[in-house]
């Protein structure tokens, strides 16, 4: 009787082996929380980042404000110029016009245009920003509100709900000249993505006109 209860040798081995294994499973389980943890927060980082950068797509973009064609050639009745009037949409950042791109694209084929460098103060009320190429689109600055160099020549930035800049593109160039009945795509794709579509209808008749709204 009493040989029986002082054998407790295997019960001593058996609760160290089940401590040992109750350990290792703490341990398994608090790394796995922690590479879990950090998965989530990358998975949040990146879904707030996506989140974000669509937002930005649909609210970062140009609204028009007008259309005109220009130096309509009388000989050809051809529109040489596309003067496009823009400001930024409502709720969109301030949107930088040297960032933005444009695609034109025309029964002749499409076009993408880029900033040509240098934008023109308009106080005369015409549209003297002519493109460099048939590659790039210039601008010209209608009113900047905010004031304080925010359209510099070297930056043109909308920062404002009331600045207004006009997008001036060599048709003339970039498709041999609008003629009469013409249509055409414009693409306007802003640094964030936002991209605002415009297509342009040239009227039936252009003799004897001068600039014609399209």
């Amino acid at each position: 009787m009493f040989d029986k209860l002082r054998n407790d040798d295997d019960r001593g081995q058996v609760g160290i082996g089940t401590l040992i294994v109750f350990i290792a499973m703490v341990l398994v389980a608090a790394i796995a929380a922690g590479v879990l943890i950090n998965t989530a927060g990358f998975l949040q980082s990146g879904a707030e980042e996506t989140g974000q950068q669509s937002s930005d797509q649909v609210t970062n973009r140009l609204d028009v404000v007008s259309v005109v064609g220009e130096n309509i050639d009388q000989s050809t009745d051809e529109i040489q110029r596309v003067v496009i009037s823009v400001k930024k949409a409502p709720g969109a950042n301030n949107i930088d016009l040297s960032a933005t791109t444009l695609q034109f694209v025309h029964s002749s084929g499409s076009n993408d245009l880029t900033y040509d460098g240098t934008a023109v103060t308009e106080s005369d009320g015409t549209s003297d920003a002519d493109p460099a190429s048939a590659t790039q689109f210039g601008v010209a600055i209608i009113q900047d509100q905010g004031g304080g160099g925010s359209l510099a020549s070297d930056a043109p930035v909308l920062d404002d709900p009331a600045d207004r800049a006009q997008i001036v593109i060599d048709a003339s160039s970039v498709t041999d000249g609008l003629g009469e009945g013409d249509t055409a795509t414009i693409r306007m794709n802003t640094q964030s993505g936002g991209t605002t579509e415009l297509r342009i209808v040239v009227p039936q008749t252009l003799s004897g006109s001068s600039a014609v709204t399209l």
